[in-house]
């Protein structure tokens, strides 16, 4: 929010938990982990449902993974249902998009990223975008060794909705 930056990844195929978990890992890799080398902790603002819902275990797994690879403790708060409207930063990013891409037709991948890209603001709000090419497939299942593996710890307040999943081994 402070940075007045948002990104945005553009999916070929399906909305899963892993193109879920890799978008972010995208955004980590390209500009969080440089923007922010010392911190070993992230917050991430979800909604409540589909590829990242607070009851998608094959999200929390992916996140593991992430977690695992950077050694990055994330904490995980979702939106209530029908709440994700009130995430600061949708809100500050959809509606310029919104505004931006208004009565063009998104006929082709390139003309949504154009549109992603060429969102500015009169504060200086503006929009990184890329394509995600790769092939997701759905009904993707977690078995019960890679579920006990999960670092999850629920907070007590509301902890169907928060959580924080520490890495495995630690960096």
């Amino acid at each position: 929010m402070g940075r007045k930056k948002g990104s945005g990844v553009v999916g070929v195929s399906h909305d899963t938990p892993e193109f879920a978990a890799r978008a972010i890992r995208s955004w980590w890799v390209r500009v969080g982990r440089k923007v922010y080398p010392d911190h070993t902790q992230l917050l991430i603002e979800a909604d409540c449902g589909g590829s990242n819902g607070n009851r998608c275990l094959a999200w929390k797994a992916r996140l593991q993974d992430f977690a695992d690879e950077f050694g990055l403790t994330l904490t995980v708060t979702h939106y209530p249902t029908g709440a994700s409207k009130w995430n600061p930063i949708e809100h500050r990013m959809f509606n310029l998009i919104t505004a931006n891409w208004s009565g063009q037709p998104l006929e082709s991948y390139e003309t949504v990223l154009k549109h992603l890209k060429t969102t500015r603001s009169t504060t200086g709000f503006q929009c990184l975008a890329r394509l995600d090419t790769k092939s997701y497939a759905t009904g993707g299942k977690v078995s019960q060794e890679e579920a006990a593996s999960l670092r999850v710890r629920t907070h007590r307040l509301f902890p169907h909705w928060n959580y924080t999943i520490r890495p495995r081994v630690p960096k």
